[in-house]
């Protein structure tokens, strides 16, 4: 499944118009990122790995200047250093993203 957030194409299973999917479904589940692999944005690496049958490669240190996540409410993309160092929260539009995802980071960033 796809949906579009302004100009972004984002993919995932049985997801809403703010990036939840099935397996993230809480009110502050509101991310996507950008996998490095595809450079596709998908709401979290479980859609990943049931849509694309492969685990999402991660983005090298050197890269984290590059905009790699999508806040599902606002639609801002934000660069990698930015979305680690944010508080948990949109830097463009304060709502919370889950703070729980910080034990997912490895999955996506060195």
């Amino acid at each position: 499944m796809k949906i579009m957030i302004k100009d972004e194409i984002v993919y995932g299973v049985d997801m809403d118009h703010e990036t939840r999917c099935t397996h993230y479904h809480e009110h502050h589940d509101v991310i996507a990122v950008k996998c490095y692999c595809c450079k596709s944005y998908y709401c979290c690496y479980e859609c990943h790995q049931e849509l694309c049958h492969t685990a999402p490669q991660r983005w090298p240190r050197e890269e984290f200047h590059l905009e790699a996540v999508l806040c599902g409410i606002c639609a801002a993309r934000l660069p990698i250093r930015d979305y680690l160092e944010s508080g948990y929260q949109c830097p463009s539009c304060g709502a919370p993203f889950n703070p729980g995802c910080r034990y997912h980071y490895s999955l996506y960033f060195e």
